[in-house]
């Protein structure tokens, strides 16, 4: 008996020992946010680009601040974060398009009460620090602060932002708030106020007018809430407006308003801050603190945020590919999961566009039906981020197109981008009936889809009294005419032209575009008089195309095409790019354009100016801006060209899409500050991420999942096995698994393709049988197959 509780005893201690084994090898084993490196792309970057300290579409948005302060005169440019910056002016928790408040900064010693400058940042409480003492992932960022010798953390749950501060010793510690004064996007502050309700209780508001909010709503604002809880009460609070003289008081209002809350701290001392944030009162604020945090603290919220990212892109694991492969593609997918974030409470509290308070309506546990969503413009989301959502987060599409009918309900229009519910147009064109028609051939239907045909069909057709907020301002001169007129006009960002447009060649080939998905929405509801005339419009395009010079060209107000014609003249009547990148511009009727131009002459062409983009990175070279490669013969860097490099699909050369996708993803991607999307390009809120994502996987549909019964159109995975998990309230399949057999950088081309062991020669598969659950597997070579085909 003793010999065999002996051996037993070794048995177990054995297996202990296997146990702890494997144990480790799992804790030690890399998760999916490892790869995540938010400074990617973050040179030239946008306000919304860089908040690591989030969870998923969440509301609060924590990251550093280098010179958001610095402001936005358009609306639009980059500022916020950069990576080739060396020091930091706080720690700003809203972060949205249009919408930018509330920054936090630890400070020790004498109070300073500006910011500083880059150039100078001993002239005010900014702080240098160094890239090694810098981490951030998704969910989580911290940094050293070395003129404080503090250590700063960030993370967040949906609606609360935690900041955690390691000080040094010191008797004079303060934690800022700087809540009067523009940030990002923000535009000019119209009022703000803070105040110490308690030794541990700050709340406050900052109202703000954005300048794209000012261009298509003069009176409208925008309005941040927050409520704030200190994990120690303050020895001391100071109030102040940014360059004057602190004084003791309890509360501040007007703009410039800012509070610092002052401690001894002994050293290594730690001090949290949780911000409940809103965008519709105080009270919600603290409602939303009171739901998500109130009993957190900030390691508890950290392993949440790590865990809700780990989750989100576990959706999509892939295998094989190099290193970079991975932090490219898990990094670009980040992007597409962080941008267009989340506007309600969780009582289901909204802003609404005429600055009062909505209500979504509450299921029978008294939660909120769905969640509401800020939204920049949807322009080119079709080839990146729908794409992405209806596959892989058809939850979140539900949410977002819901989000679009509130403003609809609301106002009669449907807004191009919206900010709080406010206007805000951007480039005009309003795709967001497209992206509506697309969920709903994809399946996603439980929305009022009724309403949603209706917004959608009035989006496209309608001109008469339209809010310079909805956009297509020109899109009755669009169905009266069968094209928008090129209108000169040395104002780019005009905001009122009914009868034409600087940018009417373009226009006229987006709405021919999005008439298209409108009418496959309206024949599958079995509206046919509607079906017929919106079809009739998606190949007005036809109207622009010159013949002799097969390209795109405008037309003027007379009729006649535009004299003095140069293809490559950037803003000639077409936004944001030229008729040579816009000639490709017909994904609808792919087919047709071809046959215009001449096949032969297609193929050669569009493969000649990848043949020399390549030499510029595929858009604008090594040049540090966002419209570098407008002028270009392709830009990826810009949403008009993302479809371009799949269009050899419909042209009988798909191993040239294989071809230039895979050297796209290699060369215009990086993984550096500078270079990351290109070269301080413009990643407008995980548009070029997703784009990535989806060429990572093999997947694209030229199309945008806009026809009736929508397909994929087959690339070159980076990856030799992809695993696609669906959501089962959406999709009939759990998974979709892609194998790519001797995939490597080398073997780029497609030999065969079987779909759930069914060997085919089209490069196609339709997204049900996607959706449905299964397997593709591709096998992979260095020479084309010329055989395979659409």
């Amino acid at each position: 008996m003793v010999k065999k509780a002996f051996s037993y005893v070794i048995l177990l201690a054995v297996f202990g020992q296997l146990l702890s084994c494997a144990s480790l090898k799992q804790t030690s084993a890399p998760k999916l946010s490892d790869y995540v490196n938010p400074n990617i792309g973050s040179v030239h970057s946008r306000w919304f680009f860089y908040t690591p300290a989030a969870v998923p579409f969440g509301m609060a948005k924590l990251g550093a601040s280098t010179n958001g302060s610095y402001g936005n005169k358009q609306g639009w440019e980059a500022v916020g974060y950069e990576d080739n910056h060396s020091s930091i002016e706080g720690f700003p928790v809203f972060h949205e398009f249009q919408v930018g408040g509330v920054m936090l900064m630890p400070v020790v010693g004498k109070l300073k009460t500006m910011p500083g400058t880059l150039e100078q940042p001993e002239t005010g409480y900014r702080s240098p620090f160094k890239k090694e003492n810098e981490h951030a992932t998704s969910g989580y960022y911290s940094v050293v602060l070395d003129k404080y010798n503090a250590k700063v953390e960030l993370t967040a749950t949906d609606h609360v932002g935690f900041q955690r501060y390691t000080f040094p010793k010191s008797d004079e510690s303060y934690i800022l708030f700087d809540i009067g004064n523009q940030l990002g996007e923000s535009g000019a502050i119209k009022d703000a106020y803070i105040k110490l309700v308690d030794e541990t209780t700050i709340e406050g508001y900052v109202i703000t007018k954005p300048e794209y909010v000012k261009k298509y709503q003069p009176d409208a604002e925008v309005n941040m809430y927050f409520y704030a809880k200190l994990s120690r009460p303050a020895t001391e609070v100071k109030v102040f407006k940014r360059g004057e003289q602190p004084v003791s008081q309890k509360e501040i209002k007007g703009v410039g308003a800012c509070m610092a809350v002052a401690y001894k701290t002994s050293a290594n001392e730690q001090i949290t801050v949780k911000i409940g944030q809103s965008y519709t009162s105080v009270e919600n604020a603290k409602l939303n603190y009171n739901t998500e945090a109130v009993s957190m603290n900030f390691d508890t919220a950290k392993r949440q945020a790590l865990s809700r990212w780990n989750e989100a892109l576990g959706r999509i694991k892939v295998e094989g590919g190099t290193h970079n492969d991975k932090v490219k593609f898990y990094t670009g997918l980040y992007h597409a999961l962080l941008g267009r974030g989340l506007a309600s409470d969780v009582n289901g509290a909204y802003p609404k566009n005429d600055g009062t308070v909505g209500q979504i309506a509450l299921d029978q546990n008294k939660r909120p039906e769905y969640k509401y969503y800020n939204s920049d413009a949807i322009w080119g989301g079709s080839w990146n981020l729908t794409q992405l959502w209806a596959l892989v987060y058809p939850e979140y599409y539900s949410d977002w197109v819901q989000s679009q009918l509130l403003v609809y309900k609301e106002t009669g229009w449907l807004g191009d981008g919206i900010a709080n519910s406010k206007y805000v147009s951007g480039v005009g064109t309003n795709f967001t009936s497209l992206a509506i028609a697309a969920a709903y051939n994809c399946g996603i239907r439980d929305f009022d889809y009724n309403l949603g045909y209706e917004a959608a069909f009035k989006n496209e057709t309608v001109g008469k009294n339209r809010p310079a907020g909805a956009g297509k301002l020109d899109v009755g001169a669009f169905v009266k005419r069968g094209y928008c007129p090129y209108i000169p006009s040395d104002d780019y960002f005009i905001t009122k032209q009914e009868e034409g447009s600087v940018f009417g060649a373009s226009h006229t080939l987006e709405y021919s575009y999005s008439s298209f998905a409108v009418a496959q929405f309206a024949k599958h509801l079995g509206k046919e008089s509607d079906y017929q005339l919106l079809s009739k419009m998606a190949s007005n395009w036809e109207n622009l195309f010159d013949p002799e010079m097969k390209f795109m060209r405008p037309r003027t107000s007379d009729g006649n095409f535009l004299k003095n014609f140069k293809p490559l003249a950037a803003w000639e009547g077409f936004q944001e790019g030229n008729a040579m990148q816009y000639t490709f511009y017909v994904p609808h009727e792919p087919g047709k354009l071809i046959n215009k131009i001449g096949q032969e002459t297609f193929n050669n062409r569009l493969d000649s100016i990848f043949v020399l983009s390549q030499n510029d990175t595929f858009g604008g070279g090594k040049t540090v801006n966002a419209f570098a490669g407008v002028h270009a013969l392709y830009n990826h860097g810009n949403q008009p060209n993302l479809h371009i490099s799949w269009l050899f699909n419909f042209s009988g050369k798909p191993y040239l899409t294989q071809k230039w996708v895979r050297t796209i993803c290699n060369e215009f991607y990086g993984t550096e500050g500078l270079h990351g999307y290109g070269y301080g390009q413009d990643e407008d809120q995980g548009q070029l991420g997703a784009w990535y994502v989806m060429a990572g996987i093999g997947l694209f549909d030229v199309k945008g999942l806009t026809q009736i019964d929508p397909k994929f159109q087959i690339g070159s995975p980076l990856f030799s096995r992809i695993e696609i998990k669906l959501n089962k309230e959406y999709h009939k399949g759990d998974k979709f698994v892609i194998e790519a057999e001797n995939n490597s950088p080398g073997n780029i081309y497609v030999q065969s393709v079987f779909n759930n062991g069914k060997k085919q020669n089209s490069i196609s598969i339709p997204f049900a049988d996607v959706v449905n659950g299964g397997k593709l597997k591709l096998t992979m070579d260095s020479k084309p197959n010329n055989d395979l085909k659409l």
